[in-house]
């Protein structure tokens, strides 16, 4: 029953999304999706594939230490300059958009490199470390290869299934990080790479 959901859920979501508009989830969250957002896509995107100090990291899953599946990279924006200037010129235009709706600037960048398919990042909700029922936002630019960004509720329900593309701006705000988890699953069709930049406030991680 969920597949069959997940399959409409992608034919609505195209027709929904084809021009900027945002989404109440219930319970205080919603969405927002920019299509071909970002400016000079092209060249962002192949600035940061190859100047972008990208480093592996490793985890401990259970009994077993594994490797992360993508490559990734994090940036204080108020303390250090971003691998592209363009990365500043990106953080300015959402602070313009959201900030005053935020009530905070987003402060951080964290670079996510899937290189191809087979990387991916496990249902997740960004964790706030001011206040476990505070809400926040996060703006997530997508680069490069199309690749699909899922939602759930937390506790279960419908998953939503929005395939980013190349320039997109997928926002989560309100309470999306503490009622929903998010996800970019793996896929065994053939991908090229994708850069994924996440904005978020102070202390959201």
């Amino acid at each position: 029953m969920c597949d069959i959901l997940d399959r409409v859920s992608v034919s609505v979501q195209g027709a929904l999304f084809e021009h900027s508009e945002r989404r109440e989830l219930g319970a205080g969250a919603w969405i927002e999706l920019r299509s071909a957002w970002a400016e000079d896509a092209d060249a962002l995107f192949e600035g940061l594939l190859g100047d972008t100090p990208w480093r592996a990291e490793r985890r401990q899953m259970y009994d077993r230490v594994l490797d992360v599946p993508r490559l990734v990279c994090f940036h204080d924006l108020n303390t250090e300059q971003p691998p592209h200037p363009a990365i500043t010129k990106v953080r300015r235009r959402l602070n313009d958009i959201y900030a005053g709706e935020l009530g905070e600037p987003f402060t951080t960048a964290g670079l996510c490199l899937y290189r191809d398919g087979a990387d991916s990042v496990a249902w997740h909700g960004d964790t706030i470390g001011r206040s476990s029922t505070e809400d926040t936002m996060v703006a997530i630019v997508s680069l490069g290869a199309t690749r699909v960004f899922a939602l759930r509720p937390r506790g279960g329900g419908p998953s939503l299934r929005l395939p980013q593309h190349h320039g997109d701006l997928l926002v989560m705000g309100g309470s999306c990080q503490r009622t929903w988890e998010h996800a970019v699953p793996k896929t065994a069709r053939p991908r090229g790479p994708r850069i994924s930049i996440q904005f978020r406030p102070r202390d959201v991680r």
